[in-house]
């Protein structure tokens, strides 16, 4: 959440921003009348207990009428609090000085290619159709047993799977990430502290309202409030993890959109980077978790280009997103691979992480994440490394991982 005292000395900085992320900036002006009434009940309650204080006890009937009216004023102020609280989480993070305004996907801009478009001599097959006839992925059978948008990862693609989490587990315990396999359910207060259940976030995630709890859309979601009410030390910062998790998405919004294979299911699994850093270095620690993901794709050989998200296409967390969307082939488009985010202090502040400064006392920690691998790039690898016989050549770099070069048809 942002500082109600930063709200309350950037008004209009503050209204634009919301305003840019595609939210009525009356949002502000109602929290601020909320934050009014509320800071003059504490005045007058705080008044009253300190003339309550001060009675002697003489002054019986004085007392009894302050007793009463604070009986009538505290009721009040818890009522204010709650919906303060509530209209102040539903504000997301502001975007960066550096983001473009802009309303959705369609306005957002691209930022760097890397990689040469293959060129093939013959007619190319899709990632599902490629999956099919390597008896690969199975969608048919999964649709029996789970529904729309599951399948059954199968043979190869399943070693291909593994490879790519033991290369990326490679490249980043050398980088200092600390791994970590994290829960895949979280209570409703931490994915709330995340940020993630405002402005019908909830709508796109599995909750089980008997347990209170809701299964992770990403690792990021559960490694995050890891620190909840812990104070971290400067020297630790940052602060990195990487996680491996299932991921839970409804896709409640992607009716219609690919809807053949597996680009867009509702479960899958992903390696996520996850940091926690001093603000004055995380702009910095965005950028190097950007160059990250670029190194594990540029390992693959995979072309892929970087986008930087407008304010619009931003989720309400945060205050700058990049992209990376890989090429495929059959579609003659890039596709999201990866993303990466910085979030400043808007989640620390609703979980109370801190650190402590070498001078100064406490602060917030800024939160940070980035993709490392889902199971898009395995996509990606069955459309970029096909050849004119059938067979998808496996990229180099994982070879030692998977134990075969090449997948051919059965």
């Amino acid at each position: 959440m942002l500082d109600i005292n930063y709200i309350l000395e950037n008004k209009a900085k503050v209204r634009k921003g919301v305003e840019d992320k595609g939210y009525d900036p009356k949002i502000v002006e109602r929290l601020l009348k909320v934050d009014e009434t509320r800071r003059q009940l504490i005045t007058d309650i705080e008044k009253l207990r300190a003339e309550r204080n001060k009675l002697t006890k003489e002054d019986i009937q004085k007392g009894k009428k302050i007793k009463e009216t604070l009986r009538r004023l505290e009721p009040d102020l818890k009522a204010v609090e709650e919906e303060f609280k509530k209209i102040l989480y539903q504000i997301p993070n502001l975007p960066a000085k550096d983001v473009h305004a802009g309303k959705d996907e369609l306005d957002n801009k691209e930022i760097k290619k890397w990689g040469e478009i293959p060129k093939f001599s013959f007619k190319i097959k899709s990632h599902f159709e490629l999956g099919e006839d390597l008896d690969l992925v199975d969608t048919k059978r999964a649709g029996k047993v789970s529904g729309a948008r599951f399948s059954y990862l199968k043979n190869e693609a399943v070693m291909l799977e593994f490879a790519l989490i033991n290369f990326a587990f490679e490249i980043l315990l050398k980088e200092g990430f600390s791994p970590v396999i994290p829960p895949a359910l979280i209570s409703l207060d931490s994915m709330k502290a995340m940020g993630y259940l405002e402005n019908e976030g909830i709508g796109e995630m599995y909750v089980l309202e008997k347990d209170k709890l809701v299964l992770v859309g990403t690792a990021e979601q559960s490694i995050g409030p890891m620190h909840k009410d812990e104070v971290l030390n400067e020297k630790d910062l940052p602060k990195r993890y990487v996680g491996f998790s299932p991921c839970f998405r409804r896709e409640a919004g992607s009716y219609g959109k690919d809807t053949k294979g597996i680009l867009r299911v509702h479960q899958f699994n992903k390696v996520e980077m996850f940091s926690f850093a001093n603000p004055k270095d995380s702009d910095k620690e965005h950028e190097y978790l950007l160059s990250l993901e670029e190194k594990l794709m540029q390992k693959l050989e995979i072309p892929y280009r970087v986008v930087k998200m407008c304010s619009g296409d931003l989720g309400d967390p945060a205050t700058r997103k990049y992209d990376i969307e890989a090429w495929f082939p059959s579609e003659k488009k890039y596709r999201e691979t990866h993303s990466s985010s910085t979030c400043t202090d808007y989640q620390s502040r609703r979980l109370n992480i801190k650190y402590r400064k070498k001078v100064g006392g406490l602060d917030f920690v800024h939160t940070l994440n980035g993709t490392a691998f889902s199971e898009r790039p395995i996509l990606a690898i069955l459309e970029n490394y096909q050849q004119k016989d059938g067979c998808v050549l496996v990229p180099k770099v994982l070879q030692k991982y998977t134990g075969f070069k090449k997948i051919c048809p059965k």
